[in-house]
């Protein structure tokens, strides 16, 4: 049964509007403008019928506080009024009613009109709903159009125009073009249905360790951007590559594929590398190229190769000089040490060396650990390690290489040796640590293992 409020001070009027409603509606009487108030703040009607001329607040005051609740606003209103003049009707419809209704009341006219009241509400209603159902299917239509059918990650098209839109606004921000190396492989040997759904996990993955407020686009095939928002310094933004080479490459592990697959990725920052999608893609893009060249399963800054074309194009050398300058990077005495992150790229080029070459490559993990009964001091440590790395400098021939892993680990790459002489290597650096070391609140462990042609260790 449809609710009718009914509002009006003339205490007849209410019993007669009463008793010609109660037989069709369910009606609820009040007498002034601050009890109809009152009742449709926690209540609700479906018709208001509302008389004009009231004490403390007229008919078109109640309207305008009516207005003013958001559930009271689409509430049909019809005018109570003995004003039967032209300017009092057009001010009722201004003021925003649906109808009115003349005093003294003729039963089936108000009848009447309530009820095609109500009918234009519900027809007022059923349009709105399926203007709010269309609405929706066509947001949904955009959505899906801009989103990529395997992943659900943003298209191309949809990416660019976004980014450009947030670019406007100055955002200090990085986009990163990240690519499997070798996916071709796992179509090739596993099946379409196995590429699908790694690439499903690249997406999922990209997904978990970015925020809601990054924009996460699959280009096409394997190749993926991802627009960082709010990562300002390159170290959080190396750590974030990080974590995704990381993550992808122990998820694409995890599932045994015999194929090699890692990730690679480049990365452009705004400003400097751009103000606009297309160059920060296109600088990602190169920064990528670079990766792939270098040994791949890394990351790497277009900044950091602009920066460094950049000063040696202040000068043009010939290739002797060339030849010079390369050999000053080489002391000529003891193992050739080198930061991690550049460590990734020999790595790799020694895994190629291994696999064309069949050549045996043993590597070394030197572990530094507090003794039992000694509490941790982080100064020690370090100190231990340094007189590690020391000791590892000395012990090796010009072509292996070491590298710090961490603040306790080191690894050791010993080119053309065999596992015998992989241990007999690692005992002789130990030995050399424990006569440089005279701390005692330390011990250090090792593991060696031959590097294959898949940079698998066995």
């Amino acid at each position: 049964m449809k609710t009718i409020l009914v509002v009006d001070d003339d205490y007849m009027n209410l019993v007669t509007v009463r008793e010609v409603l109660s037989g069709e509606y369910k009606v609820i009487p009040v007498k002034k403008g601050r009890q109809a108030l009152s009742y449709l703040e926690n209540g609700t009607c479906d018709v208001i019928l509302l008389d004009i001329n009231m004490p403390e607040m007229d008919g078109f005051e109640v309207m305008h506080k009516l207005r003013e609740l958001e559930h009271c606003r689409s509430i049909p209103v019809i005018f109570l009024t003995g004003d039967n003049d032209a300017e009092t009707e057009t001010r009722c419809f201004k003021e925003g009613a649906i109808d009115f209704i003349a005093k003294p009341f003729v039963p089936a006219v108000m009848l009447s009109r309530i009820s095609r009241t109500l009918e234009l509400e519900q027809l007022r209603r059923s349009l709105a709903d399926r203007l709010e159902q269309k609405i929706r299917e066509v947001s949904d239509i955009r959505s899906k159009s801009s989103q990529d059918a395997l992943t659900g990650l943003w298209n191309r098209e949809y990416t660019e125009k976004t980014v450009n839109t947030l670019l406007e606004g100055g955002a200090d921000d990085a986009l990163l073009m990240i690519d499997m190396d070798n996916f071709k492989l796992i179509n090739d040997n596993y099946g379409h249905i196995a590429g699908d759904r790694t690439l499903k996990m690249f997406a999922d993955t990209l997904r978990e360790l970015s925020s809601e407020k990054d924009v996460l686009c699959r280009i096409g095939g394997d190749e993926f951007v991802v627009f960082a928002r709010g990562m300002t310094s390159k170290t959080e933004l190396s750590n974030y590559a990080s974590d995704i080479i990381h993550d992808l490459c122990g998820k694409i592990q995890a599932c045994k594929y015999d194929t090699d697959t890692s990730v690679s990725i480049g990365i452009a920052k705004t400003p400097e590398d751009g103000t606009e999608f297309s160059k920060l893609y296109n600088a990602a893009d190169k920064a990528l190229y670079y990766v792939k060249q270098n040994g791949k399963n890394s990351y790497h800054f277009f900044s950091d190769r602009l920066e460094a074309e950049n000063r040696r194009s202040e000068k043009t050398v010939d290739l002797k000089y060339v030849q010079e300058l390369m050999s000053r990077a080489d002391s000529g005495k003891g193992a050739y040490q080198m930061e991690f992150d550049s460590f990734h790229h020999v790595y790799n080029f020694i895994r190629r060396f291994v696999e064309r070459g069949n050549r045996d490559v043993q590597t070394l993990l030197f572990t530094v650990t507090d003794n039992e009964n000694d509490s941790p001091d982080p100064a020690e440590t370090e100190t231990a390690v340094e007189l590690l790395e020391k000791s590892i400098y000395s012990c090796l021939r010009r072509s292996d290489i070491s590298t710090r892993y961490s603040g306790r680990q080191v690894i050791v790459i010993l080119i053309d040796a065999n596992r015998e002489n992989g241990d007999m290597v690692a005992e002789r650096i130990i030995g050399n640590f424990f006569r440089l070391y005279t701390g005692g609140k330390v011990h250090v462990d090792y593991g060696v293992a031959r590097l294959d042609g898949r940079g698998n260790v066995s």
